[in-house]
């Protein structure tokens, strides 16, 4: 029954039988709302400027005609007929072995390239020849540059993820990766939000495109919204503890927790386990095969917590997702409307949660301003309150078990105790058997309350550099490095995050303050990321350059 089903809803599209077949064996049921409108035009051989958010099957809607596109030419030539520009590795690798899966069987050669990876591998494949190159913008231009790349056989370029490649400074990399294929190319772009810079790129690269938009349900005036927002103001120190607290109030079905850098998720993941919760961490640091193995506990319910970094989320759809929770505030808008987008799907409630840090307090009211919603500010659960809720739960445990269980063979042992005491007592200590069974925290310490403070300076510019000013230490929980390289080389601060974005597991938001002078530059990157960043950064080039990268020496 489900391989009709699928190979009805796909093949109303106009997709051929390899690929319909590909996508029965993946268990692919019926084309999601994008699919359904992406792909025929696509394949009649349109332009598409395409918004959707993730988790709607953006990447089949791309994936299915480009394969179909290609198919009478896979494998006969050496250069390149498809190019898909990706902001990240992760995405890079993720979007790549989608596309494998899918053109399998039609013997699809397809390759990722992008920093961190040895290039020579790279170069013997696209030696070797292959179809399809899936690739990071700053590797494309180092393979063009080489003259390892040749794009004069392409067919169609895909732009994935768009905004978030322009928030890394890549405009100009992709100009020059299109300006290196035929003007006859199919062009498709899809972005998770449109701000008029995506139009800007549209209109440079797209030929009359056909434009859809995929967004979340909108609530019907006068109803509940799906999506129920709260902060917490809570100091850095506190904020393990805050997270398990208002966790345990909460009492998600399934959560995400998104946190900046791959050692807070670690780290936050061991805590999380210590308190009793099944969690599980995603980051760029983990295979695809641990990957799958973490989305399958997740979707069986197995684990309950899922701590990720925002990159390695990206494309996750988990249908029992109740909770979104920010350890830290996203620096941009755009970011925490498409996280909190996760939830609240097919008329459930869905709960965004965001943890914020004093100096924090000034960007909440930028998405507060940017998104027109209140996001109410509640106090952290105390320590009564965290008790009552213990109660509750194993009052409700108490009665499911007398509404549906058989207790009829425990009947001897409340008949034998009530010769001696009260049915009241007895009930009293089953309880609380019951209660301490069930894990209930003691969880003494109070979390002190933190009152708002306005940053003197405004939000942290990320990604950006600041005005002159007396140079004092880096923010909290970040680390300053040093690049020989400033103005009179021509850097620039996109440079500088293309450069690391590009190399690294961070992205565009994990960067702090960046400021560039004639000689050299600073930039702020997370404390326990900032090694990776040196390591990686020792092999690579700043606008072509090989550069100094250290941490800064403290002034004397």
């Amino acid at each position: 029954m489900c391989a009709m089903t699928t190979a009805d809803g796909f093949a109303d599209l106009g997709l051929r039988p390899d690929l319909l077949s590909a996508l029965t064996t993946l268990g692919y049921e019926e084309p999601t709302p994008i699919q359904r409108e992406a792909i025929p035009p696509l394949l009649k051989g349109n332009d598409l400027l395409g918004q959707a958010a993730t988790g709607t099957g953006k990447t089949a809607a791309f994936a299915l005609p480009l394969l179909e596109r290609i198919a009478d030419r896979i494998g006969k030539g050496d250069k390149p007929l498809a190019l898909v520009l990706a902001p990240t590795r992760e995405l890079a690798v993720q979007v790549s072995e989608a596309i494998h899966r899918y053109g399998r069987q039609m013997g699809a050669r397809v390759l990722p390239i992008y920093g961190g990876q040895p290039i020579g591998r790279q170069l013997r494949e696209l030696q070797r020849g292959v179809d399809v190159v899936v690739a990071t913008p700053g590797r494309a231009i180092d393979h063009i540059g080489r003259g390892t790349l040749a794009l004069d056989e392409l067919e169609i370029a895909v732009l994935d993820e768009a905004d978030e490649m322009l928030d890394m400074g890549f405009a100009e990399d992709i100009d020059a990766i299109l300006q290196e294929t035929p003007d006859t190319r199919q062009t498709v772009l899809f972005s998770a939000t449109m701000p008029p810079r995506i139009h800007r790129l549209a209109q440079s690269h797209l030929r009359e495109p056909v434009q859809i938009q995929i967004g979340r349900e909108k609530t019907e005036p006068g109803e509940t919204p799906l999506v129920r927002q709260s902060a917490y103001l809570v100091r850095r120190d506190h904020k393990p503890a805050a997270l398990g607290r208002v966790l345990d109030v909460e009492s998600p079905t399934a959560a995400v927790v998104f946190c900046r850098t791959r050692d807070e998720v670690d780290q936050l993941t061991e805590t999380l386990n210590g308190r009793g919760y099944r969690a599980e961490s995603l980051h760029g640091g983990i295979s695809q095969e641990q990957r799958d193995r973490v989305m399958a506990r997740l979707r069986s319910g197995t684990a309950d917590l899922l701590v990720a970094t925002d990159v390695a989320a990206r494309g996750l759809d988990i249908d029992t997702l109740t909770h979104v929770v920010n350890y830290n505030v996203p620096s941009a808008p755009e970011a925490y409307v498409h996280r909190i987008g996760r939830v609240g799907r097919a008329g459930r409630e869905g709960v965004a949660i965001t943890l914020v840090e004093p100096r924090e307090n000034s960007m909440l009211k930028t998405i507060e301003r940017v998104t027109k919603q209140k996001i109410p500010v509640e106090k952290v659960p105390t320590v009564a309150d965290l008790r009552a809720r213990q109660l509750e739960l194993t009052r409700s445990s108490l009665h499911e078990s007398l509404l549906e269980d058989d207790l009829s063979r425990f009947r001897v042992v409340v008949e034998t105790l009530a010769d001696e005491f009260d049915i009241m007592e007895i009930a009293l200590a089953a309880v609380k058997l019951a209660h301490e069974a069930s894990g209930a925290a003691a969880d003494e310490e109070e979390i002190p309350e933190v009152r708002p403070r306005e940053d003197r300076g405004g939000a942290p510019r990320v990604g950006g550099a600041r005005p002159p000013r007396e140079r004092r230490g880096p923010s909290e929980g970040m680390t300053r490095l040093f690049v020989g390289a400033g103005r009179t080389s021509g850097i620039r601060p996109q440079d500088i995050v293309g450069a690391i974005t590009g190399e690294t597991s961070l992205n565009g938001r994990d960067i702090g303050a960046i400021e560039i002078t004639d000689r050299f530059s600073l930039v702020e990157v997370p404390g326990p990321a900032a090694n990776e960043v040196i390591e990686s950064l020792r092999n690579a080039s700043i606008k072509g350059k090989r550069v100094t990268v250290r941490r800064e020496r403290a002034a004397r």
